[in-house]
């Protein structure tokens, strides 16, 4: 079978990462780029090198990555959707729900194959975790906290930190959870004197009944991305910067302290951290896009859940600016599922 036809749109900071996975890729050949910037890091050395996205759909591509600016990814998907190409577009999907709403149309309506690159569903650690509370292992669900924090990324000028980096954490906890967010409260900081927030707090609620809270900036020095889900049985911890999933049980032995004894509560048992393979998220997701491409069906991100993670960013932003809870709608996509076959599907019930 002959190999797919790639091309790849932007060569910065994340697009440079794109282009060494496409170069390597299983079935997949890298034809042409583009970028107005050139290649500054030399990642795409030796393939066409265009200024536009008219270049890459001439050069005939089968599919393309989009690793542009976030202002520009409704530009860029349109005319890609237009030329019948299938697209992978980094997070978020656009800036508002009104651009991401019509590049979902776009594909949707053509039954072309569009996914979104929230990277974090395809990290080992919050893998396995998924699928263990799928399994029940933790019973029911009590609370997801997240924590993800460092220096600020010079690479971001578009948005602030909610579209930029809480999004992944607004994703992979509905995605972890199988549970949608219906209400946010959140505050947020301008301390760096650029147009956009740096910081957020945000309190939420799944439809589950979950509690959720994440903490997110770009002023720490200390870089941290940490995920903790509690439930019936005990808590995970999933840290997604080393890839380590750890099992912290409640305690089943009776406690011989009087004090401690009248406290109704869970007592500290025993601790697992499991040993998982560790393969590289981006080419996982990379794999999967590509399995989507071919009609083999794949756990990809659809357009359509990138979406809704836009629209829950919005609402963070919403309750910041007004200072209330925002409630979000009971009718829009879940942020669950795998694709079923080639084309974009509706985001599957939980």
């Amino acid at each position: 079978m002959a190999a797919l036809r790639a091309g790849l749109v932007g060569l910065g900071m994340m697009g440079r990462h794109h282009a060494r996975v496409l170069r390597s890729l299983e079935g997949v050949e890298l034809v042409a780029v583009a970028d107005p910037g050139g290649d500054p890091h030399q990642a795409a050395t030796g393939v066409p090198l265009h200024d536009g996205v008219q270049g890459i759909i001439d050069a005939g591509v089968d599919y393309c990555v989009v690793a542009v600016p976030t202002a520009f990814h409704e530009e860029t998907a349109l005319v890609l959707a237009e030329a019948g190409v299938h697209v992978l577009v980094e997070k978020p999907l656009a800036p508002d729900v009104a651009s991401g709403l019509r590049i979902v149309e776009a594909f949707e309506s053509r039954g072309l194959v569009g996914a979104v690159g929230h990277i974090e569903r395809f990290n080992p650690a919050l893998q396995s975790l998924r699928r263990r509370l799928e399994a029940g292992e933790l019973g029911d669900v009590y609370q997801v906290v997240t924590r993800r924090q460092g220096p600020f990324p010079a690479r971001i000028s578009d948005v602030g930190v909610v579209k930029d980096l809480a999004t992944h954490d607004i994703d992979l906890t509905a995605w972890v959870t199988r549970s949608r967010f219906t209400s946010v409260a959140a505050r947020t900081l301008h301390k760096s004197g650029r147009a956009h927030e740096d910081l957020v707090a945000v309190v939420g609620q799944l439809e589950n009944g979950a509690v959720t809270s994440h903490l997110v900036n770009w002023l720490s020095p200390l870089k941290e991305r940490v995920t903790v889900v509690t439930g019936e049985r005990g808590a995970f911890v999933a840290d997604t910067l080393t890839a380590d999933l750890t099992f912290h049980a409640n305690g089943v032995i009776p406690t011989q302290w009087d004090d401690l004894a009248t406290f109704r509560g869970v007592a500290e048992g025993d601790m697992v951290r499991y040993a998982i393979p560790k393969p590289e998220p981006l080419r996982t997701e990379h794999e999967a896009f590509r399995d989507a491409v071919l009609g083999l069906g794949a756990d990809v991100v659809t357009l359509r859940q990138g979406l809704t993670t836009v629209a829950v960013a919005e609402a963070c932003l919403e309750s910041a600016l007004t200072g209330r809870p925002s409630a979000l709608g009971a009718d829009g996509p879940l942020l669950a599922g795998p694709v079923p076959g080639p084309a974009v599907a509706p985001a599957l019930a939980v």
